[in-house]
């Protein structure tokens, strides 16, 4: 099976050897789709769609900060503390491997339902 102009391929024949442990996990995964698609999101947005804790969320984005796909920005909104997050641009690449991977173990399924 040959994947799609510009998906990678799998790197030892199948698409799930490719996922990365990083961001493959599923808070992560939302928080790198929700910084995506927001472009700079704050940390109670995160945590209420997300539906994790404060300690849980500040583990994953420790992990993506340190990984690299994230940058975390702490300020000031008037008088309280906010954290804002967005991706870097190592992040959005990681993001769209993961996606074409995704697409490439779907396309998987898809061709052999009945078979």
């Amino acid at each position: 099976m040959t994947a799609a102009p510009g998906t990678p391929e799998p790197a030892a024949g199948h698409p799930v050897t490719g996922l990365d442990e990083v961001v493959h996990q599923r808070a992560r995964l939302g928080i790198l789709t929700i910084a995506h698609e927001a472009h700079r999101v704050e940390f109670g947005y995160l945590r209420t769609h997300l539906e994790l804790t404060a300690g849980n969320l500040s583990k994953h984005l420790s992990v993506l900060e340190s990984a690299g796909l994230i940058e975390v920005e702490k300020g000031y909104e008037g008088r309280r503390g906010r954290t804002w997050i967005t991706l870097t641009a190592a992040g959005t690449t990681a993001l769209a491997n993961e996606i074409a991977r995704l697409k490439q173990l779907i396309a998987r399924v898809e061709t052999t339902d009945g078979q």
